[in-house]
């Protein structure tokens, strides 16, 4: 918009500066239009190399499948699963992707790859029950307030919704009216779907991401489970579905990281998960890391959650990532990973973390030495260390005054006593027994071992991230490998929904049904009301 003559300076020199800064804006807009071009540029050579691996990977798919045809092979059943799962994968990045790009340009997303455009639009199943939702217009002409409207017509969209045990379509319907005054037709809006121009309603959705996520169900045998309801359900499709889901929940993911970083007393650990490596045949060994922040042992008013980070290895960086703006106590193993974390800020002259050990890890290598020896000194180790579980149980859930009070009173001497028969103990059998080594890791460890006897917040083992990992390591044997690094990333913000609602005494797929059909539209500086511990079902 240009000045009017009366706003412009008469004065040469100041035309010349508003020249200037006019021509330097421009070259700035200029340079950022250019950018954002290259940016485009590269994220449409990453969808096109992304959409050629997936033809390549279903001709493969297809030549197995005939082979398999043929006759039985155990070595071609794994290798047409992994395939499937592989595809499945790259369709959620895909998906995810493209509902980012979308989201950032403020744009609704373009049919999906997974239903219009590669496989065209299928009607809904016939059989399925409708149950029609009329979404009546204001009673009053948007235009020139006239009451008088008669019916012309109806817009209807269907989506498929999923109900426990059964399927249904859900029939949205939207009536026409016309104002008799002036002719103007009024409709209600359509109500924001998850998936723009998808036909999966939350519940459907809600529960084909519990099932990979918390029961260990791949896609594809979703999809062969769908089948026997008449349903046909593609597993790209789904994988597609699963991809925009990701991508709507980055917030919430990030708002349970932020919580549980700020937490004093964090639990922290690592499993493997087995991952593809493109280009190799064969797979890597990834890891999915655990943060936990449960307050509830000592009666702490903050809610539980668990935050999950995927890593491609074990380096050490990507535990000090995960951990890397946390202060105060953290337990876990003895994985020399966070010994940076231990270590003094230079900043401050004060460790960020203070470590605190695990004696269920230290007592699990004296009862292996027991096991596999019947020792007698294992033997009364054992018993010592169930002494100390003994005094936890008591205390379990009490302030943290009574815990400290009771651990100083009743813990304490038995710890100066079983440090006692420990150092005997070494002097007594071999220095290169299996025991010795047991031993010599506790000793190792006696300082971050006791530390709980100095602060009644804290846990004398790790066992809040092992209750949190442990649900990781039953379904990664249902559905095999991660199928890629991003399907690992994808797979640790999954967790970290599902798991934070159990913790929080949630259903996850009642929760996740919920939120997924109030995300897209909810305010971002209102994120927290749909956290596990805030969250109120609506309806």
């Amino acid at each position: 918009m240009m000045s009017k003559p009366s706003a412009l300076p008469r004065d040469v020199r100041s035309l010349r500066r508003m020249v200037i800064e006019k021509e330097t804006l421009l070259a700035e807009r200029e340079a950022q239009l250019a950018e954002r071009d290259r940016v485009i540029a590269v994220r449409d050579a990453e969808l096109y190399a992304k959409t050629l691996q997936i033809e390549n990977l279903r001709a493969q798919l297809a030549k197995l499948r005939r082979a398999r045809f043929g006759r039985s092979s155990e070595k071609l059943d794994r290798e047409i699963e992994q395939l499937e799962l592989t595809l499945g994968e790259i369709e959620e990045g895909v998906a995810e992707s493209k509902t980012r790009t979308a989201r950032a340009d403020r744009k609704a997303p373009t049919a999906s790859a997974g239903e219009a455009v590669k496989h065209g639009r299928k009607p809904m199943p016939a059989h399925l029950p409708r149950e029609r939702t009329v979404h009546e217009p204001a009673p009053t002409c948007t235009a020139c307030g006239g009451t008088v409207l008669r019916k012309l017509g109806e817009d209807m969209t269907e989506l498929l919704e999923y109900v426990p045990s059964s399927f249904k379509v859900v029939q949205i319907v939207r009536p026409k009216l016309s104002c008799r005054d002036c002719e103007t037709i009024v409709q209600a809006p359509l109500p924001s779907l998850p998936i723009e121009r998808g036909r999966p309603g939350p519940g459907l959705l809600a529960h084909v991401i519990v099932s990979k996520y918390a029961d260990g169900l791949p896609l594809y045998r979703q999809s062969d489970i769908y089948a026997r309801q008449n349903i046909d359900l593609d597993r790209s499709t789904m994988a597609d579905w699963v991809g925009c889901m990701a991508a709507l929940f980055d917030p919430l993911v990030v708002a349970i990281g932020k919580h549980v970083c700020a937490g004093e007393v964090l639990h922290a650990d690592d499993t493997t998960v087995k991952v593809l490596a493109p280009g190799w045949g064969r797979t890597k060994t990834g890891r999915l890391w655990a943060a936990v922040r449960n307050e509830r042992a000592f009666g702490g008013a903050a809610p539980p959650a668990a935050f999950y980070r995927y890593s491609a290895d074990r380096c050490a960086e990507h535990a000090q990532a995960l951990l890397a703006s946390c202060r105060g106590f953290l337990h876990a193993d003895g994985y020399a990973g966070f010994n940076n974390l231990f270590a003094d800020d230079p900043k401050t002259g004060k460790p960020r973390l203070t470590e605190v050990a695990c004696w269920a890890h230290a007592r699990r290598n004296i009862y292996e030495v027991y096991e596999s020896t019947a020792s007698p000194l294992a033997k009364e180790a054992l018993e010592r260390i169930a002494d100390l579980f003994a005094i936890e149980a008591r205390i379990n859930g009490r302030p943290p005054a009574e815990r400290l009070a009771v651990r100083q009173q009743d813990a304490v001497p038995l710890l100066t006593e079983l440090k006692s028969f420990f150092d005997k103990a070494l002097s007594e059998v071999s220095g290169k027994s299996n025991l010795a080594k047991a031993i010599r890791y506790a000793l190792a460890r006696w300082t971050a071992l006791t530390r709980y006897t100095t602060d009644g917040r804290l846990e004398m083992t790790n066992n809040a991230v092992e209750r949190a990992i442990r649900p990781l390591a039953m379904t990664r044997k249902n559905y095999l490998f991660a199928g890629s690094d991003s399907g690992g990333i994808r797979a640790a913000a999954m967790y970290t929904l599902i798991e934070t609602a159990k913790m929080n005494g949630l259903d996850p797929e009642a929760y996740l049904r919920d939120v997924i059909g109030r995300i897209a539209d909810h305010p971002i500086n209102r994120i927290a009301e749909l956290l596990p511990w805030n969250w109120r079902p609506t309806g």
